[in-house]
């Protein structure tokens, strides 16, 4: 939710901070704002929409310096508008961004307009400027008055703060919400991520919760962590080139990661298989005996990767035989959950940054669960830094809000994950498993191949408003996720069912305007989808059914068949995956709406 981008420079930094929001425009889009130290004042742009809307302001009368902070806005509090954009000042002497919620900002508002104070926005971010402003005119350095202010804020931040006093100084902040610092040549920088700041650095400092840090010129950093303490934190190296975050020759981003598929995939098994076993290792030095204590597991995740977690739950409790409970983050946090003995704790999260998914982490923390595991895609981020045992997806940069790559890397990794347990308690080698993993990439790149067929049978959706999917055992969460795409990016209203479940209410909803789309894999439970698609077309309902070339599922009126290559079994749900991507795509550019940023989302949700 939000980004921000700063900098301490010796050039002028209002094209590295306009090119840092543009790279973080896919974690909010609906205002963007920049502050830069200018002759001697702080001097503020802000538009209202995308970062476009910014830059013609900029054409129109720039913002040279040497130090400045920026920021693109998820609106949280207060409708988008210029009024509620980012940087919010204080009497031209303070300037704040800020990405995350003060939960307990009504009363610090209330507190500082007692005190004089007038408000111009209807955001939270604002009574942190206000109490900047208060503590600096009581003496104290910018750095002072931040970590003396930060200790009375309620919720989740990342800050960046100027003041007016101070040129050439910039502090940032976070608890809660992910903030890393770009270590350049006598430069330095803070973002969201450290795709802002590719052009400018490749080393980044990845902030602990509650650290404060400060920049000056000639590039010098200084941290302290939660208690004060002057602190080093180690500087990493950013493992993807620059261009993981262009479309290169794609029109979008997510076509782009749709495409990336057999590459990453192939990345995430790299090293994580032997000749004919799984390497339990990539979890870590201590994953065997950690695994072989492991009787039951849950399993926490949000949005999409919460799909990738209940597809996991057929494998784990199939192949492992380990009873498997799969919960969303933000109801897991707030209920009171039974935990067996030997429970491990697992979360999936694409940006490891993800608000309730790190809150149920550290709740499961004050339980008694075997061990944590995360998957994730970003090394350096809290969910991983927090649990005792990580695997990484490998996927690369993800800038499409509508995750694809993410997904299927996610999907990668649990089935790794379903192997090494297997292998570890019961020493049962799926080597038929293994097998099929290393020819995914290539039959994938067949699925992808099929990309101008699917666009064909887009065109059927342009004109329509509601959707229905239908999946059987592991391939329900699979419809689950087709329809969430569909709906994220076309914006037409789609539901998912196990296809068992259409007697019992979905039924009703179907007629000639209602597309069903379904998954026919070549499995055990195929002559029972074979049924229930029999009772769509009794009631006048149109089928697109995506089926391996083995099923034989005829082509006819009402009946829209593809057929897609063959695939082991425990891999489908992986496989499946990929044409619902496509069709969501294409029927996306075909309802004009915006593929890259749909209404109303950001990509990392970083607020509850």
């Amino acid at each position: 939710m939000c980004g921000i981008v700063a900098a301490v420079a010796q050039r002028n930094v209002q094209e590295i901070l306009l090119e840092g929001l543009k790279r973080l425009e896919y974690r909010g889009y609906d205002s963007a704002g920049m502050t830069v130290f200018n002759d001697g004042v702080l001097t503020r742009h802000r538009a209202l929409g995308k970062v476009a809307a910014l830059t013609a302001q900029l054409d129109k009368a720039a913002l040279p310096g040497f130090s400045g902070i920026a920021h693109t806005r998820w609106a949280t509090h207060g409708k988008p508008s210029e009024a509620n954009a980012h940087p919010h000042h204080s009497s031209d002497q303070v300037a704040v961004v800020h990405n995350g919620i003060i939960e307990n900002y009504e009363a610090i508002k209330e507190s500082l307009q007692r005190s004089g104070y007038a408000f111009s926005s209807e955001t939270d971010t604002e009574v942190i400027a206000h109490l900047l402003s208060e503590k600096l005119a009581d003496g104290l350095s910018l750095f002072d008055a931040t970590q003396q202010i930060v200790n009375g804020l309620g919720g989740a931040y990342a800050l960046g703060v100027m003041c007016a006093q101070e040129p050439g100084v910039v502090v940032g902040a976070r608890q809660g919400s992910p903030l890393v610092v770009g270590v350049g040549i006598n430069e330095a920088f803070l973002a969201s991520d450290p795709l802002a700041l590719l052009p400018v650095t490749d080393r980044f400092i990845y902030l602990e919760e509650g650290d404060l840090v400060e920049l000056r010129e000639q590039g010098a950093i200084r941290i302290v962590d939660r208690h004060g303490n002057d602190v080093e934190r180690p500087i990493h190296t950013f493992e993807h080139g620059d261009g993981a975050a262009s479309k290169g020759d794609y029109r979008h981003y997510m076509l782009k990661e749709i495409f990336e598929q057999p590459t990453v995939i192939e990345a995430a098994l790299e090293g994580r298989l032997s000749a004919q076993s799984v390497l339990i290792e990539s979890f870590g030095p201590d994953a065997l005996a950690l695994f072989q204590r492991t009787r039951h597991m849950h399993i926490i995740a949000c949005g999409t990767s919460y799909h990738a977690g209940l597809v996991a739950r057929y494998w784990l409790e199939r192949y492992a035989g380990v009873p498997v409970q799969v919960e969303v983050a933000s109801e897991y946090r707030y209920r009171h959950p039974v935990v067996p003995e030997g429970t491990l704790f697992v979360t999936l999260s694409q940006s490891g940054e993800t608000a309730d998914t790190l809150a149920a982490l550290r709740f499961a923390k004050t339980l008694n669960y075997v061990g944590s595991l995360a998957i994730c895609n970003v090394p350096g981020s809290s969910l991983v830094r927090e649990s005792d045992m990580s695997l990484m997806t490998r996927a690369g940069p993800e800038i499409g809000v509508a995750s694809t790559k993410a997904f299927t890397t996610q999907l990668v990794a649990l089935m790794l994950l379903t192997l090494s347990v297997s292998k570890a308690k019961n020493q049962v080698e799926y080597l038929d498993i293994i097998a099929a993993l290393r020819t995914l990439p290539e039959v994938c790149q067949r699925v992808l191949a099929l990309d101008s067929q699917i666009e064909i049978l887009s065109q059927a959706f342009a004109e329509k408003h509601h959707a229905l999917f239908l999946g059987r055992g592991a391939h329900y969460p699979i419809a689950l996720e087709g329809a969430l795409k569909l709906k994220e990016i076309s914006y037409i209203h789609a539901e998912a069912y196990p296809a068992g479940e259409l007697k019992h209410g979905p039924l009703a909803l179907v007629d000639s305007e209602m597309p069903v789309i379904s998954v026919a894999p070549n499995d055990d439970l195929l002559e029972k989808l074979k049924s229930n698609l029999q009772e769509v077309r009794a009631r006048g309902g149109k089928l697109f059914v995506f089926a391996d070339e083995s099923v034989g599922i005829d082509v006819q009126e009402d009946i829209r068949v593809l057929t897609l290559p063959h695939v082991h079994e425990a891999l489908a749900p992986l496989l499946y995956t990929l044409p619902l991507q496509l069709l969501s795509y294409h029927v996306a550019v075909l309802k004009g709406t915006d593929v890259d940023q749909p209404r109303n989302l950001a990509k990392s949700v970083t607020v509850e």
